[in-house]
């Protein structure tokens, strides 16, 4: 694989969402949805004023997780399939389709790495100034899960993209995998559950977190903040398992790595055998 051409595409891929205001838009919004949430989170308790950074970042976890992936499954099917003629002229050139489709992933997954290290990153200076430095390290990480969740809905769109034949059947299956993801599957592990006996049921409740990385993200985050409390299930039961934290983060975080490259690789072989 040649890195010059995967480096160069994922350039113009970057340059042409800054061009299309995406960057900008996505900026914009997670900087003023993070300043709003850090200000209004406790307006339910009757207060209103800056949360510090733990407190923050556990209010935003919910609205990553629902934001991020929609996000990124959009931007990657719409940038693997554009105009006919453009893809045509596009996947003639002398290059591998891998080192094309790796460009894009990349390209797509610095826009969107641009947008959220910005947008949260103005919010953080406004919260550092009014509230201090204290738990900036955890909001750190959040930002970090934040971008890996982006890099995983990225790899899933990418195999969406590349095995759907047309744009408006690659939208409607990337909406039903977020919907999947997002919403469904902590229903139906649930439902399934209620099924089984309780030892079991408490084992397939355990092994299903590995099954969504959203969920995997979720808990980790919560891992992260402390929110000991608030793991679910599943969560508790992945601390038990292993005996700590700090290995039960270690364990997600390299299963969320497999999430994102193990549909990548089946896209770029599907996207081999393709009649483009």
């Amino acid at each position: 694989m040649d890195l010059r051409v995967v480096s160069t595409i994922a350039s113009l891929e970057t340059k042409s969402n800054i061009r299309n205001k995406w960057t900008l838009i996505l900026s914009v919004a997670f900087g003023i949805l993070s300043l709003a949430i850090s200000y209004f989170g406790l307006i339910t308790a009757g207060a209103v004023g800056f949360q510090g950074f733990t407190r923050t970042a556990a209010s935003l976890l919910n609205l990553v997780l629902y934001l991020i992936p929609v996000v990124s499954l959009s931007m990657v099917t719409l940038s693997l399939t554009g105009e006919r003629g453009a893809n045509e002229l596009l996947f003639s050139q002398p290059v591998r389709r891998s080192e094309i489709l790796l460009g894009k992933v990349l390209g797509l997954f610095l826009s969107i790495f641009t947008a959220t290290l910005f947008g949260f990153g103005l919010a953080g200076v406004v919260i550092a100034s009014k509230t201090g430095m204290s738990g900036l390290m955890r909001y750190l990480g959040f930002i970090g899960l934040a971008q890996l969740l982006a890099l995983v809905f990225l790899s899933l769109g990418a195999l969406v993209a590349t095995l759907a034949e047309t744009r408006a059947k690659a939208s409607g299956v990337a909406l039903f995998v977020w919907f999947f993801f997002v919403l469904f599957y902590d229903l139906l592990v649930m439902g399934i559950s209620f099924l089984l006996r309780e030892r079991i049921a408490n084992q397939f409740i355990f092994l299903s977190l590995f099954g969504n990385p959203v969920d995997m993200v979720r808990v980790s985050g919560l891992i992260l903040m402390g929110n000991v409390t608030m793991f679910g299930a599943a969560g508790a039961g992945l601390i038990k398992f292993l005996g700590g934290r700090l290995i039960s983060n270690l364990l997600l975080i390299g299963a969320l790595l497999l999430w994102a490259i193990a549909p990548f690789l089946i896209a770029s072989r599907s996207l081999r055998k393709r009649d483009i």
